[in-house]
């Protein structure tokens, strides 16, 4: 797929999307408003951003390798999934934030990144009593090296 992504933005606070330096497939996204948490705290961070997707695709949203460092913040759902569907004017995305310290976020910072991937193909499970292969040892079985 190549193409253009239909966008709102919602504050004129944020830096436009854009790949950073043409190396990566991931956009960061950036908090539209400042946020303050408690540890302990929730709170979607509103991303200033709503896209229509191409049909078939979905966006795959995740902190930033720094998210954690920099703002001491988890994903509440580990990675954000949205599909086409959500592309109404008001269809805001947000990144659903968890505090596990005293933490600022300010206007523009980035937070979290996203790409967009095909949706998975339509698939049939078949059930069988052996699927035939060599075991691996279990989870965790490659080792720590």
């Amino acid at each position: 797929m190549t193409g253009t992504i239909k966008i709102k933005y919602f504050t004129d606070k944020i830096e436009r999307l854009c790949y950073v330096g043409g190396k990566s497939d991931w956009i960061d996204l950036r908090a539209a408003e400042e946020v303050e948490m408690k540890a302990g705290e929730f709170q979607l961070i509103p991303l200033g951003i709503a896209m229509e997707l191409p049909a078939g695709y979905e966006a795959h949203v995740v902190p930033r390798s720094s998210t954690f460092k920099n703002y001491g913040v988890i994903q509440t759902n580990s990675m954000g999934i949205i599909d086409e569907t959500y592309c109404g004017d008001n269809d805001q995305w947000f990144f659903p934030a968890y505090a596990l310290r005293d933490t600022v976020i300010h206007v523009n910072d980035r937070i979290c990144q996203f790409r967009i991937m095909e949706h998975q193909p339509a698939i049939e499970f078949q059930e069988v009593d052996q699927l035939g292969h060599e075991d691996r040892g279990g989870h965790g079985s490659t080792g720590k090296q």
